[in-house]
C-alpha cells in the first residue's frame, strides 16, 4: 500500500510517503512557520532535495502543499490520489479512550477533540491534519496513531497519583506517558536484534532527543514511564525541566510573583539544559561550553546524565531484571559521549560499555562490552515507518 505518514505540529507538517510492501520512502518533505510570512516547503525523493519559501497561512494550505508534492511530475511519487491508499495521522494524545491505532470516523475526530484539554498545542494540530485531508481526499481512509497508546497496558499503582482520587475519576488526572509510538519501534527493533520474542523480553527504552522519556517494558507492554500527565514530567531536557518538587509551582506564584502562564513557560521553554547551562538546549553547544570550561555547562551535563541514570535504576528494580537498554533519538541515537556518562557506575548491575562500539556514528548497533550482562543498543527511530505499518493494517482489516 501506498501511505502517507503524516506528523503535525503547531507550527510544522513532517510528512512520508511509504510503500508499505517494500518500506520504501518514495517522498518525505517538511512544511515548517506555518502560519509565519516566511514558511518553507522542502522536501526529497531519494536524494533530490527541493525547498521554497510560500505562504502558508493554516495546515489546510500546508496540506495542500503536501498533495501538489506528491503529484507534481518532475519529483512527485503519485500520478493521481487513486493510488494513495491511506493516510497515518501521529495523534499525541489518546487519552485512556485508544489503546491501539483506529481508523479515523467522526465519533474517533470528536475524542481526539476531547483530549486537545490534555495537549493543547499537538491535538488541535493533528485535528487540522485529518480535516484538511478529508477535504482534500475525501475518499482515502485515515488512521490515528496515539503517543499515548503503547502507555496504555500500565498497572493502575504505576500511573495513578497520590492526589484525592476524585481527581482521577471525574477528570482522568493520571499518568499517560508519550513518545509511545517511538518506544514500540524501538522496543520491537531490539528485540529482533537480540534474537528473542518481544514477549519473553524486559527492555529500558530511552528517547533522549529535545524531548526525553524512558520506558520500562516486559513482554512487549509498559509497566512505568518517565513523562506523566504532560510531557513536562520525567528527566530534564533540552529547555524542560522535568521532576521537581511540586511546591515550587505554588512559591514561584505567591512568593515571586509570577503569573500561573509564566511559570508554565519557565518549566517548559526555559529550564532544562538551557536554564542551567544559560549557553542553550542543544546537547553539542553545552558539551563544547564545557570542554571550554563553563561549569554551568558542565553542571548541566552532569545533571542530565544523573537524571537518566537515576531512571535506569529504578525501572531495572520495578522489571525484576534487564536484558538490554535501548538508546535512540537525537541525542541517544548521536551523543556518544552523554551515552557514556549515563552509563558510568553502573557495572553493579552488569552493565558495562564498549568504548569502541559506542564511538560508531551509523545505523542499529551494539555498543556493549562481551562481558555485559545487560545488552546496550542504539537503534535510530523510526515513527513514521511505524505509523505506515498501523495504517496498512488498520485498513487492511476493514
Amino acid at each position: 500500500m501506498n501511505i502517507l505518514a503524516v506528523n503535525a505540529g503547531s507550527s510544522s507538517l513532517k510528512y512520508q510517503l511509504i510503500d508499505t510492501r517494500s518500506e520504501e520512502v518514495l517522498l518525505k518533505g517538511l512544511c515548517e512557520r506555518i502560519g509565519e510570512p516566511d514558511a518553507v516547503h522542502s522536501c526529497d525523493n531519494g536524494g533530490r532535495e527541493h525547498s521554497r519559501a510560500l505562504s502558508l497561512p493554516d495546515h489546510q494550505a500546508a496540506f495542500a502543499q503536501v498533495f501538489d508534492a506528491l503529484l507534481d511530475p518532475r519529483y512527485g511519487a503519485l500520478k493521481s490520489l487513486d493510488a494513495l491508499d491511506g493516510i497515518g495521522h501521529r495523534v499525541v494524545h489518546g487519552g485512556e479512550t485508544f489503546c491501539a491505532s483506529t481508523l479515523i470516523d467522526d465519533e474517533v475526530t470528536a475524542q481526539i477533540d476531547t483530549c486537545s484539554t490534555f495537549a493543547p498545542l499537538h491535538n488541535p494540530a493533528a485535528l487540522a491534519g485529518i480535516q484538511a485531508c478529508q477535504q482534500i481526499a475525501p475518499g482515502t481512509p485515515q488512521v490515528a496513531v496515539f503517543d499515548t497508546a503503547f502507555h496504555q497496558s500500565m498497572p493502575p499503582e504505576a500511573y495513578i497519583y497520590p492526589l484525592p482520587y476524585k481527581y482521577y475519576d471525574t477528570y482522568r488526572i493520571r499518568r499517560y506517558g508519550f513518545h509511545g509510538t517511538s518506544h514500540r519501534y524501538v522496543a520491537e527493533r531490539a528485540a529482533a536484534l537480540l534474537g528473542r520474542p518481544l514477549a519473553d523480553t524486559k527492555l529500558i527504552t530511552c528517547h533522549l532527543g529535545n524531548g526525553c522519556s524512558l520506558a520500562a517494558i516486559d513482554g512487549g507492554k509498559v509497566i512505568d514511564t518517565s513523562m506523566g500527565f504532560t510531557p513536562l514530567a520525567g528527566v530534564m531536557m533540552g529547555t524542560r525541566c522535568g521532576n521537581i518538587d511540586p511546591a515550587l509551582v505554588t512559591f514561584l506564584i505567591t512568593q515571586l510573583g509570577l503569573s500561573p502562564e509564566e511559570v508554565d513557560h519557565t518549566m517548559n521553554k526555559e529550564s532544562g539544559l538551557l536554564g542551567i547551562s544559560g549557553v542553550g538546549s542543544d546537547l553539542r553547544d553545552v558539551e563544547q561550553a564545557a570542554d571550554e570550561g563553563d561549569e554551568r555547562a558542565r553542571l548541566a551535563c552532569a545533571l542530565y546524565a544523573y537524571e537518566i541514570r537515576k531512571f535506569l535504576g529504578a525501572f531495572a528494580f520495578a522489571l525484576g531484571g534487564l536484558d538490554a537498554i535501548v538508546f535512540t533519538a537525537g541525542v541517544g541515537e548521536n551523543a556518544s559521549r552523554m551515552r557514556a556518562e549515563i552509563l558510568e557506575g553502573l557495572d553493579g548491575l552488569g552493565i558495562y560499555l564498549a568504548s569502541e562500539r559506542n564511538e560508531v556514528r551509523k545505523g542499529e548497533r551494539l555498543i556493549s562490552a562481551a562481558s555485559s550482562r545487560v545488552k546496550l543498543l542504539v537503534i535510530p527511530t523510526n515513527e513514521e515507518l511505524l505509523i505506515a505499518r498501523d495504517t496498512a493494517a488498520c485498513i487492511a482489516a476493514m
